[in-house]
């Protein structure tokens, strides 16, 4: 079917800046890096890239865009009945955090919204029946299991048969282990790129008829864990630079056929069990439990004690705001010019102006000062002199080698 025709847009239209006017330096710098990553060997003009960057019209009419949707100090939203109340979209992980209120936002702005949740009687599907208008429909599905797929896009399709799907915004993910690569379980590996990975190709590939179809929109929450060596996130980091490379392949492939995709890398957001103390410390002691005696002795109990008590100490910089998560997905769906990517978050292209041009030492140096700066195992402290004091005396009658412990 042809691609729905819409209006013109006037000039002008501004978007996206608002979210990163606290990070203007870093939007400076980081407009430099992405320009030199996707434009090898042609000259940076600051005014043309950030202008693209942070500016371009909107694709409806009337509808509200990043500006008007940023917050405080932006121009109000426009009237709903402006949207075109015939477009569809289908979200994926709705019970809480950026899928939850990105399904709330979008119903609200007039989109019929298919939101998918693990449980539909979850204290998160309650809230979204109570919230939204009648123009969202819950579907209860788990990305690990293909028949809950299935069922999803038979439920989807025939109500999206003569429009098309708009939007698909995948947004269900998986992490419980904060720990080494080596002191990971294997099994959480395979379920963060089941959950991350597998179950999202999956689902995108079951709607992509639809969304080819009216020429729409793929938008997917990735991490800048996928894109950078986060200490201790190997299990889930790995997973989200599978799905990233993943998106942008997508990008590049259905780019003939109209469809745009779109990777969103947020900051540190408060959401779900990700800000759980309690969480973290039972995924602690079940990580204790189950890693082999000599893996244990070699790093000890108190690395593993260490590296959960500084990533709990982290928790206090999550950002509780989610709007900028969420005004970043709207924008991917309205906006003619989406961007490929987008960074919501204090900081967080300054982080990715590091990551591309300073040298690894530097990097690596960084994140484990921003995240977790691991203690030496057990097996690689320094190990005490026996039969000296710290006078550097000999206190026992015994030989002592100062070079054997």
């Amino acid at each position: 079917m042809p691609p729905p025709r819409w209006l013109p847009v006037p000039a002008g239209t501004q978007r996206g800046a608002a979210q990163w006017l606290d990070e203007q330096t870093g939007a400076w710098l980081a407009a430099m890096a992405s320009h030199h990553r996707d434009n090898p060997g042609c000259p940076f003009r600051a005014s043309s890239q950030l202008g693209r960057a942070w500016g371009g019209p909107s694709l409806f009419p009337g509808a509200p865009d990043a500006e008007a949707a940023a917050g405080p100090g932006c121009r109000q939203r426009a009237a709903l009945g402006t949207l075109p109340l015939s477009l569809r979209l289908a979200l994926a992980g709705c019970d809480s955090g950026f899928g939850q209120q990105a399904a709330r936002h979008l119903d609200s702005m007039g989109f019929k919204v298919f939101a998918s949740v693990l449980d539909l009687e979850s204290a998160g599907a309650k809230e979204l029946r109570q919230s939204c208008s009648p123009g969202l429909t819950l579907l209860q599905m788990d990305l690990t299991k293909p028949e809950d797929i299935r069922k999803a896009q038979q439920l989807v399709q025939p109500q999206t048969a003569s429009t098309g799907l708009w939007g698909l915004v995948n947004n269900a993910g998986f992490d419980d282990t904060i720990a080494d690569a080596e002191l990971s379980p294997l099994c959480k590996f395979r379920t963060c790129m089941d959950v991350n990975f597998f179950g999202t190709l999956e689902l995108t590939k079951a709607l992509l008829p639809l969304l080819r179809s009216s020429r729409g929109r793929i938008v997917t929450i990735s991490s800048p864990a996928g894109d950078m060596p986060y200490p201790c996130l190997a299990a889930y980091g790995t997973s989200k630079a599978a799905l990233t490379l993943l998106m942008d392949t997508f990008r590049s492939e259905l780019e003939p056929w109209g469809v745009k995709v779109s990777v969103i890398l947020p900051g540190y957001f408060k959401t779900g069990t990700s800000c759980d103390p309690a969480f973290w410390h039972e995924k602690k002691e079940q990580l204790l439990a189950s890693l082999p005696a000599d893996l244990l002795q070699a790093y000890g109990e108190e690395y593993i004690h260490e590296i959960n008590k500084q990533f709990v100490k982290f928790m206090k910089i999550a950002n509780e705001d989610l709007s900028l998560v969420v005004n970043s997905i709207a924008d991917a769906l309205i906006s003619v010019s989406p961007a490929a990517r987008y960074y919501p978050g204090r900081g967080m292209r300054l982080m990715y102006f590091i990551h591309h041009y300073l040298p690894s030492v530097i990097r690596d140096l960084f994140l484990k000062a921003f995240f977790i700066n691991q203690k030496l195992p057990r097996a690689l402290q320094p190990k005490p002199q026996n039969g000296w004091d710290c006078g550097g005396q000999v206190s026992s009658g015994r030989s002592t080698d100062l070079f054997t412990g």
